[in-house]
């Protein structure tokens, strides 16, 4: 058997790139019964046997370093987070259900990238500062007049990143500002209900610079299911200093008094943004939770 990593699954067959090239593999029958997050995914490193007509057969996957659940990638080194300045609107919410969502995965980096900033009308270096002072990286480019691709460049060099976002914001168009060689399709806002156009279809990643580029579906529904109410807290960062200095506890920050993190958004330590996007995504997660236990009792 020889390693090699999944680039890419598509109508049951999975791409593998090993050191002597790519192999077309089939899933050894244990693995087709299994669910998505337990099966074989692109970003995976796997062992594969060889067939006698050059093809393979993935005989096991390795453990994995972490796994971004939506879009389905595993073995990340960061994740971009993309939106636009303008063309479809930022809207603050959905950016915070895709941070959530990255940490919850247990990304080592996340960034925020911002394109399409030629559009925008206002101070580009205020737009999302509150994020950075959190600690988010935040890259404001324009693939249209190549602005910004160089820093782009820079961070995505020898590790394997994926890109995420909602459609229509540019990311196939990044990538090929990156690397026009990729020669990705790209689409275009639709006037009418103001929202991008697929073009990826599917998640695939691209070698780049001794890494990987993934290039992913845009998106903008959020299933955090799984995801318990009591550690939500935990995956916004400038919440954690205030563990444990609530009145009560344990303190879901919303309507107990004498809570350490609601005093911080009084203070404006925390951004009344952020934490209205937490409460939002606790009602939604506790919903969640709720509706899994009843499933769990039938």
């Amino acid at each position: 058997m020889r390693e090699g990593r999944v680039i890419k699954a598509y109508n049951s067959f999975f791409y593998v790139h090993t050191a002597e090239g790519m192999v077309t593999c089939k899933l050894r029958g244990k693995f087709k019964q299994r669910r998505q997050s337990d099966a074989v995914l692109p970003g995976d490193r796997v062992m594969i046997d060889d067939l006698p007509d050059g093809s393979g057969v993935v005989e096991e996957r390795l453990e994995r370093r972490n796994l971004l659940r939506r879009p389905a990638v595993a073995n990340l080194d960061q994740v971009i987070l993309t939106f636009a300045a303008a063309e479809p609107d930022l809207h603050p919410l959905l950016l915070n259900r895709f941070l959530v969502l990255a940490e919850w995965s247990g990304i080592p980096e996340i960034r925020i990238c911002v394109n399409k900033k030629d559009l925008y009308d206002g101070d580009i270096v205020a737009f999302l500062a509150d994020y950075e002072r959190i600690g988010y990286p935040v890259l404001r480019v324009s693939a249209l007049q190549n602005e910004g691709i160089d820093d782009l460049r820079q961070v995505l060099a020898g590790r394997v990143t994926v890109f995420a976002g909602p459609s229509g914001v540019g990311k196939s168009s990044l990538l090929n500002a990156v690397d026009p060689s990729l020669a990705l399709t790209t689409g275009s806002v639709s006037d009418k209900i103001k929202r991008g156009r697929n073009t990826t279809r599917v998640a695939k990643l691209l070698p780049y610079a001794g890494g990987y580029i993934v290039d992913t579906p845009g998106f903008s529904a959020m299933d955090l299911t799984g995801l318990m109410p009591e550690k939500l807290a935990w995956l916004f960062p400038e919440f954690r200093p205030y563990e444990g200095k609530c009145r009560f506890l344990p303190c879901s920050h919303s309507h107990e008094p004498d809570c350490a993190v609601k005093q911080a958004v009084e203070s404006g330590s925390i951004t009344r943004e952020r934490y209205d996007a937490y409460l939002t995504i606790l009602d939604d997660v506790k919903t969640n939770a709720l509706q899994q236990r009843k499933k769990e009792y039938k």
